[in-house]
């Protein structure tokens, strides 16, 4: 974990095993259709994000301790009808059951019939994304870029993200199908349309180990 500690993100090569991908391509293919990216929720036990048993899991697990769980996933497939830009950005908000009024929480905000907030840094700070790779991604095909370090920078202005991200240089998230990167939640990070697109599914997963104050619980993913 001393590299995440230290630039915020980990590359973990052949993470998932073959049943493991096949079970995610099938789901991603059910969920979204031809969508460009969808939610996951209300799924029946998906047994590769359970902590201590799911490959995912464990994974996130070892980075956050045993109370670690899902928060968020979404799913997202990049083909050649949908392929589109990221511009460089924090993630900030976090899925909640209901909006609930708490000092130092906002503002707020509804994505798929979802209410997001923004949280104190603290929280996202002690969060990690993981992004599993269903299918190859090499430089062609809009791989994740990010920031190594930059989740240690606090909150950035959204305005500067941009410029710290040219002065302080990216690196390339690549990946094979089954591999998994695991991201420090605040990193800053972006992504390019593909060059040459073909079919790029990833299921991000957010988890976090804290508790919400009271009025307020995480969405989940069931």
């Amino acid at each position: 974990m001393r590299q995440l500690r230290e630039t915020g993100a980990m590359h973990l090569s052949a993470a998932l095993g073959m049943a493991e991908i096949a079970s995610l391509q099938v789901l991603a293919d059910r969920i979204l259709g031809k969508r460009p990216g969808h939610r996951v929720f209300g799924e029946p036990g998906i047994s590769a994000l359970a902590v201590g048993t799911g490959s995912l899991g464990r994974i996130a697990a070892s980075a956050l301790g045993a109370r670690s769980r899902p928060v968020r996933a979404v799913l997202f497939d990049k083909t050649p009808t949908n392929n589109w830009t990221v511009p460089w950005h924090q993630d900030r908000t976090i899925a909640v059951r209901k909006r609930c009024e708490v000092p130092g929480y906002g503002p707020w905000s509804r994505k798929s019939g979802i209410d997001h907030v923004e949280p104190p840094f603290a929280i996202t700070a002690g969060m990690v994304t993981l992004r599993a790779h269903l299918d190859d991604c090499d430089v062609s095909n809009a791989p994740l870029l990010y920031v190594p370090g930059s989740h240690r920078l606090g909150k950035i202005p959204s305005g500067d993200v941009a410029a710290l991200a040219r002065r302080h240089g990216h690196e390339t998230s690549l990946a094979q199908a089954g591999d998994v990167w695991l991201y420090a939640t605040p990193i800053v990070h972006g992504s390019e349309a593909a060059n040459a697109p073909r079919r790029r599914r990833v299921l991000q997963i957010d988890y976090s180990a804290d508790e919400l104050p009271a009025g307020l619980e995480w969405a989940g993913i069931s």
